[in-house]
């Protein structure tokens, strides 16, 4: 099930809070648990068990880690088998077929058999969430939840199910036994919400029809405009599609009582490519910076071996994105930036005028998303030329402008700063304001949605 679907919108949503706020507080988290099995299973019932026994064994790890916090070698042991278990489950589902195809292509005959598995919705985000738990309680960083439904509401909680962000146990372990509910923080999760729901019904599915019209075409009509701008058109997409489900995630979590870690700080403003990774999937870059980079040594180790330590990491974040070859050589191109920001032009990159290290970030970014996107391109290697070529323009290219424009501002924090600035100047009329251009944003979204083909969110694939 999709958050932007009327199935979600005027049916699903209704009846959880309806359910949530009537029944005693008691009941609220048993209530989360079966409307998010309910939302898990909506399209994909099979993978519900294994979810479920995801569930229970990892609630066993995390008891096991606790029981033996006296004895290191036990205590680590469970830790090890959790690690197995949730990564070995995660290796069969999305990366099984893809090392089979390779190792037969290399054999030039089937070696492996490829079994056609499916990837259960949101695997990659909830057994990183469910690993948290476990490395927490080990770590001492948060205690063994005594309650096996408390620790898998907070596994499978639908608003931040199925594309995060990652939230981790340590940071919602005391809300998930006493939390606050307001008017304010609801009215604050509903604002929340309707503008991501705004962001990917109005910006992202706009510029991903864009992009599709671009990438369709044949590489001799493209042009270099065409590939440019379709180029342009997917990094928006792909930003306001994933920035606007974490919105709505976020703004869900608030309307329940939950506070959850931000997941994109307007990234296309970024100054270097280190820092477009401070902005960009946050909790995923922060998760592996404190759970995989940090214990491999960090910065705080040889010239030799912090390159090692970052090839690791972004070898496993492209892989994490998916079992093909084209996200494997995505992390590996943001590994090579990354060190030779570190090593080589950092300082220089320091020095340069702002707009000079604004125009080298969006140039790496944007050939960045050209490796992430080629996987669905009929042919990458003719668009790739097409990047370099003249002719083609047999399309708008001025509304296409305009509509880049558009997107552009909104990427940035502009357009908050002037609604703000103009609505604090109506005093007693601001609420007024602000629920208007809501329910404008939101009858919008839903005109959209109407009108629209079947759009789900890019990151529920990864």
């Amino acid at each position: 099930m999709l958050f932007s679907s009327f199935e979600f919108l005027l049916g699903f949503l209704p009846a959880v809070f309806l359910c949530y706020y009537l029944l005693p507080p008691a009941l609220r988290n048993p209530v989360l648990f079966v409307f998010s099995i309910l939302f898990y299973g909506w399209g994909e019932p099979v993978f519900v068990f294994l979810m479920l026994a995801t569930l229970i064994f990892d609630w066993l790890f995390g008891l096991a880690v606790s029981k033996n916090a006296e004895n290191k070698k036990k205590k680590k042991l469970w830790l090890v088998v959790s690690v197995i278990f949730n990564l070995g489950i995660l290796a069969f589902f999305k990366y099984f077929d893809f090392f089979a195809s390779n190792v037969n292509a290399l054999f030039s005959h089937e070696i492996i058999p490829v079994l056609g598995v499916s990837l259960p919705i949101g695997i990659s985000f909830y057994t990183f969430q469910a690993l948290s738990y476990v490395i927490d309680v080990y770590r001492g960083d948060a205690s063994h939840q005594k309650n096996p439904l408390t620790f898998s509401t907070y596994v499978v909680l639908f608003p931040q199910l199925i594309a995060g962000p990652i939230v981790r146990y340590k940071d919602i372990e005391g809300q998930l036994v006493g939390r606050t509910h307001s008017f304010a923080g609801f009215s604050s999760g509903v604002r929340r919400f309707v503008t991501g729901l705004g962001k990917k019904l109005l910006l992202a599915d706009t510029a991903g029809a864009f992009f599709r019209y671009f990438s369709s075409l044949p590489d001799g009509e493209r042009g270099w405009s065409g590939a440019w701008l379709g180029l342009f058109f997917f990094s928006f997409q792909i930003y306001f599609d994933f920035s606007g489900y974490s919105d709505m995630a976020i703004g869900l979590g608030r309307m329940f009582g939950f506070e959850f870690c931000e997941n994109f700080n307007y990234p296309y403003t970024a100054t270097s490519v280190t820092d477009f990774w401070r902005r960009w999937h946050i909790s995923l870059s922060t998760w592996f910076r404190d759970y995989v980079y940090i214990p491999l040594g960090g910065n705080r180790v040889g010239k030799a071996k912090h390159i090692l330590n970052l090839l690791t990491v972004w070898l496993l974040t492209g892989l994490w994105h998916g079992a093909s070859w084209n996200f494997v050589l995505w992390g590996l191109y943001y590994f090579v930036f990354l060190v030779l920001e570190k090593y080589v032009w950092g300082k220089a990159l320091e020095k340069a005028p702002a707009v000079l290290r604004r125009i080298y970030s969006c140039a790496v970014i944007l050939f960045g998303w050209f490796i992430f996107a080629s996987a669905d391109i009929s042919s990458p290697f003719g668009y790739l030329a097409s990047l370099f070529s003249a002719g083609g323009e047999t399309y708008d290219i001025w509304r296409s402008v305009l509509i880049l424009i558009i997107l552009a501002l909104f990427s940035t924090p502009l357009p908050k700063k002037l609604f703000s600035s103009a609505v604090s100047k109506l005093g007693r009329g601001r609420e007024i304001a602000v629920g208007a251009a809501l329910a404008a944003i939101f009858l919008l979204s839903l005109a959209a949605l109407a009108g629209s083909d079947y759009s789900p969110f890019l990151y529920t694939r990864f």
